[in-house]
């Protein structure tokens, strides 16, 4: 959408069912053929899971438009890997991959090479920043429940089929 000061963007939120969060919104992943051919970019934060191993595969990327970019925060098995370099290598789709499959990339793979493919080396949370932000949110955590007052951040910690009805 274009407005006065430039294009501006939207994201679009999707979660394992169509639901209202505060944030906005959010489709349910059945959703995800429809949208796909829709967006600039998509971003993976998803919980690996047997409904989320290899989402992102062949047929998933496809259905990207020409020129998007895919990122990939969450599970390197979320994306199917020679999909990924197919896609790339043809310059159709561009990647930024924190995490890959297999994890740790082994040297001589051809993603490290690809015009169009950007590795990092999933370890943001080491750096000096770390350790102060860790106590200031533990401690805004405690101030938090010390009022009786719901947490940030929760992330529920289940297995199995308990993950995939209760993962977002």
């Amino acid at each position: 959408m274009a407005t006065g000061r430039g294009v501006h963007r939207e994201a679009v939120l999707v979660a394992r069912t169509a639901r209202t969060t505060p944030a906005g919104h959010a489709h349910g992943a059945a959703e995800l053929p429809a949208l796909l051919p829709t967006v600039d970019a998509v971003v993976l934060c998803a919980p690996l899971t047997d409904r989320t191993r290899g989402m992102f595969g062949a047929d998933a990327l496809a259905l990207l438009k020409d020129g998007a970019l895919l990122v990939n925060a969450a599970r390197g098995e979320l994306v199917d890997t020679r999909a990924v370099v197919r896609e790339v290598r043809a310059g159709r789709l561009r990647v930024a991959l924190d995490v890959t499959d297999p994890e740790p990339l082994p040297p001589g793979r051809p993603l490290w090479n690809l015009p169009g493919a950007l590795i990092t080396p999933h370890v943001a949370a080491f750096t000096d920043a770390f350790s102060p932000m860790t106590v200031d949110f533990l401690r805004r955590q405690l101030c938090r429940y010390k009022r009786g007052e719901e947490l940030h951040n929760v992330v529920l910690a289940t297995t199995g089929a308990e993950a995939d009805e209760q993962a977002a």
